[in-house]
């Protein structure tokens, strides 16, 4: 019987999706995974009720969390992935002929098992670049054995212990583990949530404070709460919007555009061009 996904970031007000049976739900120590076949959207992963990713819209999201960082990188080689586990980061970092390796540090093996077995195209899991560990990623930068020339934190809402995620220590920690030119790129949520402001805020001011480059962007997410979606940018170096880095972009993106939907070098620009009411947040 058809039924539909709710789900409320205000009150009585959020997204409604169609929902024509459930294909996947399990409760781990971490979180209650699920996957729910929809009428518009593919199939649909949700976290504890939170959408995570759309079979139609997750380009958006794993394209523009990978490819303005991997370009601004001089030369990526050894990326980290914290979190991510249903593997459209992983398979868009892979598509740099630069890169090596990817460490891929996901908590809950569930959430990799839901997406290989109901959303066998958003992953690259047999790709030999990609190395996935079940770890805490929390406490994996407390001490890994090397370091990475770009961390993308691909994490979950600021809701229990996701909430480290926004915070400063974790961010020096993160510090640490980057190379002299290392890049950096969290999720940061909605600016037209208000209860996530203190988020959003908790995190630019963590980079801010450590990196000579510190910047917010944005991109547009038809299934996650309002639609608009920001994102944390530093690096220890170079500037994204730099004209070596956007030059890089004409010369290296040609390798692999065709298999891209959304991110393009006029998009790279664009996304760190905010409105007024964003850059008041982060004041």
């Amino acid at each position: 019987m058809p039924f539909q996904y709710n789900e409320f970031y205000n009150e009585k007000t959020g997204l409604t999706v169609g929902i024509n049976k459930q294909l996947f739900h399990e409760k781990t120590p971490f979180q209650t995974v699920e996957v729910f076949e929809t009428d518009t959207w593919g199939n649909l992963m949700t976290i504890d009720g939170m959408v995570m990713l759309s079979e139609k819209d997750e380009f958006v999201y794993h394209e523009m969390m990978s490819h303005p960082a991997l370009f601004t990188h001089p030369n990526p080689v050894d990326v980290l992935i914290i979190g991510g586990g249903d593997g459209g980061t992983a398979r868009e970092v892979m598509k740099h002929p630069s890169v090596k390796r990817v460490d891929m540090v996901e908590i809950d093996e569930a959430v990799v098992r839901a997406s290989k077995l109901h959303m066998p195209e958003v992953g690259d899991f047999d790709n030999p670049k990609l190395n996935v560990l079940y770890e805490n990623g929390l406490t994996f930068v407390d001490g890994p054995e090397k370091e990475y020339d770009v961390i993308i934190i691909d994490g979950s809402d600021p809701v229990g212990p996701a909430v480290d995620l926004f915070k400063k220590e974790f961010y020096e920690k993160c510090h640490r583990c980057l190379k002299d030119d290392g890049v950096l790129v969290s999720q940061t949520e909605s600016p037209f949530v208000a209860d996530y402001h203190k988020s959003i805020r908790s995190v630019h001011k963590a980079i801010s404070e450590l990196f000579p480059v510190a910047k917010l962007f944005l991109t547009f997410i038809p299934l996650y709460p309002t639609g608009m979606w920001s994102m944390a940018f530093a690096s220890k170096q170079v500037d994204p919007l730099s004209d070596e880095v956007l030059e890089k972009i004409v010369e290296k993106l040609p390798a692999f555009e065709s298999t891209l939907k959304y991110y393009n070098k006029d998009m790279h620009s664009g996304a760190f061009a905010l409105p007024n009411f964003v850059k008041e947040i982060i004041r």
